[in-house]
């Protein structure tokens, strides 16, 4: 397995947003109000997307323009990885 320069940041933004999922079931268990809890899902869902993104980006930016690069992979096989990751985005 590969670690990234990105991991961490994707694990703290993962973190955050496991903090938040918490809260927001505390909330439900203790009756807080909709609106409350809209915005700690929000933030869950904005945390989550984020670090996919920077997951995303940092594999096309890195992994694939490696393997165009050093050739390490069939320019078809890059191509078509590409196109599945971005599927993400």
């Amino acid at each position: 397995m590969t670690t990234h320069a990105s991991h961490p940041d994707i694990v703290k933004r993962l973190k955050r947003a496991e903090g938040h999922l918490k809260s927001v079931i505390a909330m439900l268990e203790k009756g807080r109000g909709c609106l409350e809890i809209a915005q700690q899902l929000q933030a869950v869902e904005s945390a989550v997307s984020n670090a996919k993104k920077t997951l995303v980006h940092d594999h096309i930016d890195h992994c694939l323009e490696l393997a165009v690069r050093e050739d390490t992979q069939g320019a078809d096989e890059t191509i078509r990885e590409f196109k599945a990751i971005t599927k993400y985005l």
